[in-house]
C-alpha cells in the first residue's frame, strides 16, 4: 500500500493508506502506485482520485495548486486548498 498524506497550510487533511493516487501535475495527470520513483512536481488546480482498492472507484477530492513529492515514505501532496 502507498502511504498518502495531503497537507493544507492550516491542517494535515489525510493521512492513510491507500492503493494509488491520481494527482494533477503542471505537465500532466499522474498516477502513483507503491514504490513510485522519487519524483517532484509542480500541482494544478484540479481533483485529487483517491483509490483505497486496485479496480475501486475513486474518491475525488478538489485542490487548489501546491506541490506533490514522491519519495521512499510514499506521496505528500501540499495544497494551497483542498476539499
Amino acid at each position: 500500500m502507498l502511504h498518502f498524506e495531503l497537507v493544507t497550510p492550516e491542517k494535515l487533511v489525510r493521512s492513510e493508506e491507500v492503493h494509488m493516487v491520481v494527482v494533477p501535475g503542471t505537465e500532466g495527470d499522474f498516477g502513483v502506485l507503491e514504490g513510485h520513483a522519487p519524483l517532484m512536481s509542480t500541482v494544478r488546480d484540479g481533483v485529487l482520485q483517491i483509490f483505497r482498492t486496485a479496480g475501486g472507484e475513486p474518491e475525488t477530492l478538489p485542490i487548489v495548486g501546491g506541490f506533490a513529492e514522491v519519495n521512499d515514505r510514499g506521496l505528500t501532496v501540499l495544497a494551497e486548498q483542498a476539499g
